[in-house]
């Protein structure tokens, strides 16, 4: 099984089926859309197939810059986002949920930055995440 509820290599979910799956947190993604998109404009959506492993994915792209990546899950979804150094050492001045500081201090560093997925289910996830995305678009 693929880590997104979407394998199938031949076409991207439509809205219909991401709100399925989805379910009572189809909203948290339409909200963290609309943040993005009111906050960094202008926004691009753009769907990626990853492989039979981790399967499809929505990315959110200022010009060449993904500023989150999405995969759908039943009930709610994985967030992936990418820290640079600066943005990942302010994260530890911030009001963040330590687990979510230890993510980021046990990521790999890599010339991009640090890597980590949060999981979204619950409004006070999206706010963690748009905290985080916030971080890494002021850097």
């Amino acid at each position: 099984m693929a880590l997104s509820a979407f394998d199938d290599k031949s076409r991207p979910p439509d809205a219909a089926e991401v709100k399925d799956v989805l379910g009572t947190s189809a909203g948290l993604w339409d909200r963290l859309i609309a943040h993005v998109a009111e906050n960094h404009d202008p926004i691009t959506e753009e769907w990626s197939f990853s492989g039979a492993t981790n399967g499809w994915s929505l990315r959110l792209r200022r010009k060449e810059r993904v500023v989150v990546y999405m995969i759908p899950q039943a009930g709610g979804f994985l967030a992936g986002v990418v820290l640079g150094e600066k943005a990942a050492s302010a994260a530890h001045e911030r009001d963040l949920p330590d687990a979510v500081l230890r993510l980021i201090d046990a990521a790999p560093r890599y010339a991009e930055g640090r890597g980590i997925r949060l999981r979204v289910a619950t409004r006070g996830d999206l706010r963690t995440l748009q905290r985080l995305i916030e971080l890494k678009m002021a850097r």
